[in-house]
């Protein structure tokens, strides 16, 4: 599992992912998201999902902030940011940091 990266996310928005070099898994719904990221766990340390799978995740999600691997992260689709993913991040860094020292709200 050396530095792998993956995206789970709607076609259109994981393409440029792909030419990257990411590896791209499609997921029309968040049930086919949950799916994948159920089999791909353990095989990358960086997943990236996009906000609108992200959202409705969110209770199944909170299994992987007790593991140090996989990483996985809501980022905006090629529709736009929900705001999602920076919400997660903020909340991620004040319970490891026990501070806000990004947006400072």
């Amino acid at each position: 599992m050396t530095g792998k990266i993956a995206i789970i996310g709607d076609g259109d928005s994981i393409t440029v992912f792909k030419a990257a070099g990411v590896a791209t898994f499609a997921a029309e719904n968040e049930i086919k998201a949950k799916e994948i990221l159920r089999k791909i766990a353990k095989e990358y340390k960086i997943i990236f999902l996009t906000e609108e799978l992200a959202r409705p995740l969110s209770t199944f999600l909170k299994r992987f902030d007790e593991e140090p691997y996989p990483v996985v992260l809501g980022i905006p689709s090629g529709s736009g940011s929900t705001g999602y993913g920076t919400e997660c991040l903020k909340n991620a860094m004040e319970r490891a940091l026990g501070v806000d020292i990004l947006f400072n709200d």
